[in-house]
Protein backbone atom coordinates (compact mmCIF):
# COMPACT_ATOMS: atom_id res chain seq x y z
CA UNK A 1 0.00 0.00 0.00
CA UNK A 2 1.31 3.22 -1.01
CA UNK A 3 2.60 5.58 2.03
CA UNK A 4 0.41 9.07 1.88
CA UNK A 5 2.39 12.02 1.20
CA UNK A 6 3.08 13.85 4.17
CA UNK A 7 1.77 16.91 2.99
CA UNK A 8 -1.60 15.40 4.24
CA UNK A 9 -0.76 15.98 7.89
CA UNK A 10 1.36 18.86 7.19
CA UNK A 11 -0.20 21.96 5.39
CA UNK A 12 2.25 24.30 6.88
CA UNK A 13 3.83 25.54 3.30
CA UNK A 14 0.08 26.54 3.34
CA UNK A 15 -0.44 28.57 5.90
CA UNK A 16 2.91 29.83 6.69
CA UNK A 17 2.61 33.43 4.69
CA UNK A 18 -0.16 34.92 2.71
CA UNK A 19 2.73 36.01 0.23
CA UNK A 20 3.69 32.54 -0.49
CA UNK A 21 1.16 31.45 -2.59
CA UNK A 22 2.14 33.15 -5.93
CA UNK A 23 1.63 32.44 -9.30
CA UNK A 24 3.79 33.98 -11.70
CA UNK A 25 4.39 31.37 -14.41
CA UNK A 26 0.35 30.49 -15.53
CA UNK A 27 -1.28 30.64 -18.79
CA UNK A 28 -4.46 33.34 -18.57
CA UNK A 29 -6.16 29.90 -19.19
CA UNK A 30 -4.67 28.20 -16.41
CA UNK A 31 -5.37 30.86 -13.91
CA UNK A 32 -8.94 31.08 -15.72
CA UNK A 33 -9.36 27.76 -14.41
CA UNK A 34 -8.82 28.70 -10.56
CA UNK A 35 -11.75 29.22 -8.57
CA UNK A 36 -12.98 32.47 -7.80
CA UNK A 37 -13.27 32.15 -4.72
CA UNK A 38 -9.66 30.99 -3.44
CA UNK A 39 -7.56 33.14 -6.22
CA UNK A 40 -6.99 37.21 -6.15
CA UNK A 41 -6.62 37.70 -9.88
CA UNK A 42 -5.55 41.35 -9.27
CA UNK A 43 -2.71 40.29 -6.67
CA UNK A 44 -1.55 37.00 -8.73
CA UNK A 45 -2.11 34.76 -5.88
CA UNK A 46 -4.03 32.49 -3.91
CA UNK A 47 -6.43 34.19 -1.97
CA UNK A 48 -5.59 34.11 2.27
CA UNK A 49 -7.17 34.43 5.50
CA UNK A 50 -4.66 35.60 7.59
CA UNK A 51 -1.30 33.69 6.75
CA UNK A 52 -3.07 30.31 5.56
CA UNK A 53 -4.46 29.70 2.18
CA UNK A 54 -8.26 29.71 1.52
CA UNK A 55 -7.99 26.37 -0.39
CA UNK A 56 -6.25 24.75 3.07
CA UNK A 57 -8.68 21.99 4.16
CA UNK A 58 -7.90 20.60 8.07
CA UNK A 59 -5.72 21.24 10.70
CA UNK A 60 -1.90 21.83 10.12
CA UNK A 61 0.62 19.32 11.80
CA UNK A 62 -2.66 16.84 11.87
CA UNK A 63 -4.37 16.33 8.66
CA UNK A 64 -5.00 18.90 5.19
CA UNK A 65 -5.94 18.96 2.27
CA UNK A 66 -6.20 21.07 -0.88
CA UNK A 67 -9.49 21.85 -2.13
CA UNK A 68 -8.49 22.81 -5.50
CA UNK A 69 -5.99 20.23 -5.97
CA UNK A 70 -5.83 19.59 -9.54
CA UNK A 71 -6.13 23.21 -10.34
CA UNK A 72 -3.21 25.12 -7.58
CA UNK A 73 -0.41 26.92 -8.81
CA UNK A 74 2.71 25.82 -10.57
CA UNK A 75 4.09 27.18 -7.18
CA UNK A 76 2.21 24.76 -4.86
CA UNK A 77 3.20 21.66 -7.51
CA UNK A 78 6.80 22.93 -7.22
CA UNK A 79 6.67 22.66 -3.59
CA UNK A 80 8.43 19.12 -2.43
CA UNK A 81 8.46 17.63 1.42
CA UNK A 82 11.44 18.36 2.93
CA UNK A 83 13.14 21.43 0.67
CA UNK A 84 14.49 24.39 1.88
CA UNK A 85 10.89 25.84 2.38
CA UNK A 86 9.21 22.72 3.95
CA UNK A 87 11.55 23.16 6.87
CA UNK A 88 11.00 27.19 7.85
CA UNK A 89 7.09 26.62 7.02
CA UNK A 90 7.54 23.19 9.70
CA UNK A 91 9.64 25.03 11.58
CA UNK A 92 6.99 28.15 12.09
CA UNK A 93 4.60 25.54 13.75
CA UNK A 94 6.49 23.41 15.53
CA UNK A 95 6.71 20.59 13.43
CA UNK A 96 10.15 18.40 12.53
CA UNK A 97 12.05 18.90 9.28
CA UNK A 98 11.32 16.19 6.99
CA UNK A 99 14.21 14.39 5.07
CA UNK A 100 15.26 16.42 2.11
CA UNK A 101 13.86 15.58 -1.44
CA UNK A 102 16.25 13.07 -3.31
Amino acid sequence: MKQPSPCQTCGACCAYSADWPRATLESEAELARMPARHFDLKAGRMRCIGERCSALVGKVGEATACAIYPQRPLVCRDCEPGDEACAIARSHFGLAPLAPPG
